[in-house]
């Protein structure tokens, strides 16, 4: 088998009264304003080797360019907020390959969904680290994307750059203001607007800041 992406989540915890004021200022949100519709896409997984539970869960974009056809399944996920921006993709749509926990994260390249959320597998495979006891075939809780290689950036855009555009733009108003990469930052599927997406493209062909 190819190797996993590994993603790190934000399994944040959260108290049964907390749970209900955050659903309920979500349908809040949802009544008044719609649920809003993504388009692109920031998708984290690990370049460099790390082993869990025996099983190096190292899988970087060359890893996906190896692939057959340079396409894989996105599974592993354990997010349920992560999952659900996953059901939300549509085929054709573009993500970045985020290169994360390592020593210098930022966005590597550029894929393609191709193949829409359906059953992760790997959450009933006991030998897998993303084995989850709890989930029942007849009832599944994590689901998964293919993705495609589709280019590397023109220049790696490392996060402590990014990092400078998003505080420029918090402080003077710009597309890079309200990222999900810093304001959601530990999520690894995270949602872009089209204007965030583009600039980000933009960055290619001007100098590291």
């Amino acid at each position: 088998d190819p190797p996993k992406p590994y993603k790190t989540d934000d399994n944040e915890s959260l108290s049964a009264a907390g749970r209900k004021r955050k659903a309920a200022n979500t349908a809040e949100v949802s009544e008044s304003a719609g649920s809003p519709v993504f388009t692109c896409w920031l998708m984290k997984s690990e370049p460099e080797s790390r082993f869990e539970n025996g099983i190096d869960v190292k899988f970087g974009i060359e890893d996906l360019k190896a692939l057959p056809n340079q396409t894989g399944c996105w599974d592993g996920v354990r997010n349920y907020q992560a999952r659900n921006f996953m059901r939300q993709m549509k085929e054709g749509q573009q993500a970045f390959f985020y290169h994360s926990n390592c020593k210098e994260p930022g966005i590597a390249g550029v894929m393609t969904i191709v193949k829409e959320a359906y059953v992760d597998h790997t959450q009933f495979d006991k030998k897998d680290v993303h084995y989850d006891a709890s989930s029942k075939p007849d009832n599944p809780k994590w689901s998964m994307v293919d993705v495609q290689f589709q280019r590397m950036m023109k220049r790696f855009l490392p996060l402590s750059e990014l990092k400078k555009y998003h505080l420029q733009h918090r402080a003077n108003g710009g597309p890079l203001k309200d990222m999900a990469l810093f304001t959601r930052a530990r999520l690894s599927v995270q949602p872009l607007t089209s204007e965030e997406f583009d600039f980000i493209l933009s960055l290619e062909d001007k100098e590291p800041l």
